[in-house]
């Protein structure tokens, strides 16, 4: 038989796999391994986001829904947005309901891209977006943020524009670093992008997840919401990881274009999944008051155990991840993560799972309850004290 890969996409044959997901396959080789490799809140889905979609399988709520979602569940997030975060979009034409907030990313690349333009890319980064540029033919361009205290500044856009640049991806809170850019922050980046004529794809999936201060959105600002596509969803806030619903809210000429992609891409979101999203949305829109609380519990307890250790960390302000230095023991992240998994059966993720930029760092999730993060830490803390030099 005639060997086909020659004829396989380029695009798909140059990208890897989630380096986060190859790590997370190792773990499940280690016999008693403690994880903190996932963003997976170790929350349950609220009572009643289950029982509205139940509700809705016993009303037969089966078929497929509009290309873009159910109008009721479209209002109650334009409804959100609004009421959390000064947003303003029209329900019927400025929004659409996606396969999580993965699918929203995908369709505003591609309805954004064509081959050969570049998108500003700050990193570490969460290891999707890499690859969703390069399968439109795209090149991220690399903002190294590892000396702003992984924080996106306008001089570091100013520097990276050139002509090809398309668009800019934001992700703020971050994943990996947790970090949030504050409201003086995202003015001066706004200030330099409205005499662009660039995208900003603006990922918010962690809005509802910020500890000090409120969630502020770059579409908020003065003349940035003709040019962002927001994209959010209910993974991270309503603990709603599997029943795979987002947002894009963007203005009426870019979602004209993106359902049209959507709608080819997978038709319509699950029917149940939709009712059972109107029902956080509505019923539970201040679900994550519960989750964020205790959030920040594990966050001071785990920064206060690394600062212990001599791990420099950056405070993260939102989402539940931190991404202390392993510099001092001289290992290389992925090397750092291979043996401690060997050695203490502690599963980390390696900083260059976020780019080559992440390189001596790793990624310790917190989304996991107190007692696993204690013995994480002890695990931690002993392979620290033999390899610190």
């Amino acid at each position: 038989m005639d060997d086909l890969t020659a004829n396989i996409n380029e695009n798909v044959l140059h990208i890897q796999r989630s380096g986060i997901r190859q790590f997370f396959d190792k773990v499940a080789t280690v016999e008693g391994a403690v994880q903190l490799t996932l963003g997976q809140p170790d929350f349950q889905t609220p009572e009643h986001v289950k029982e509205a979609a139940k509700q809705a399988i016993d009303d037969n709520h089966t078929t497929y829904t509009a290309n873009g979602g159910i109008p009721e569940l479209k209002k109650a997030a334009t409804d959100f947005a609004r009421e959390k975060y000064g947003l303003s979009y029209d329900a019927k034409r400025e929004v659409i309901t996606t396969v999580g907030a993965s699918q929203a990313l995908d369709i505003a690349l591609r309805t954004i891209l064509s081959s050969g333009d570049e998108v500003l890319l700050p990193v570490p980064a969460y290891p999707a977006y890499e690859p969703l540029i390069r399968l439109n033919g795209a090149k991220p361009t690399y903002i190294d943020t590892s000396k702003t205290n992984f924080k996106l500044t306008k001089e570091a856009i100013q520097a990276a524009i050139t002509p090809k640049t398309r668009a800019l991806i934001l992700s703020y809170p971050s994943n990996p670093t947790g970090r949030v850019l504050s409201e003086d922050e995202l003015q001066a980046i706004a200030a330099v992008l409205q005499d662009e004529n660039i995208f900003v794809i603006s990922d918010e999936i962690y809005s509802e997840l910020v500890y000090a201060q409120v969630h502020s959105s770059i579409a908020f600002q003065p003349g940035m919401k003709a040019r962002t596509v927001v994209i959010n969803g209910l993974s991270k806030s309503h603990s709603m990881t599997g029943w795979r619903i987002g947002f894009a809210f963007a203005p009426t000429t870019l979602t004209e274009q993106m359902l049209k992609v959507h709608s080819y891409n997978i038709s319509c979101p699950s029917s149940i999944s939709q009712h059972a999203a109107l029902s956080a949305l509505t019923v539970g829109k201040d679900d994550a008051e519960r989750m964020r609380e205790e959030y920040e519990k594990r966050r001071d307890y785990m920064l206060r155990r690394l600062r212990d250790m001599a791990m420099p960390v950056e405070q993260p302000e939102g989402a539940f991840y931190l991404f202390p230095s392993i510099q001092t023991t001289g290992l290389d992240s992925y090397t750092f993560a291979e043996r401690l998994l060997k050695e203490e059966k502690l599963a980390v993720v390696p900083g260059t799972a976020f780019s080559r930029y992440g390189e001596g760092y790793v990624r310790l999730s917190y989304a996991y309850d107190m007692e696993n993060l204690t013995e994480a830490c002890y695990r931690l803390e002993r392979f620290m004290h033999r390899n610190a030099t």
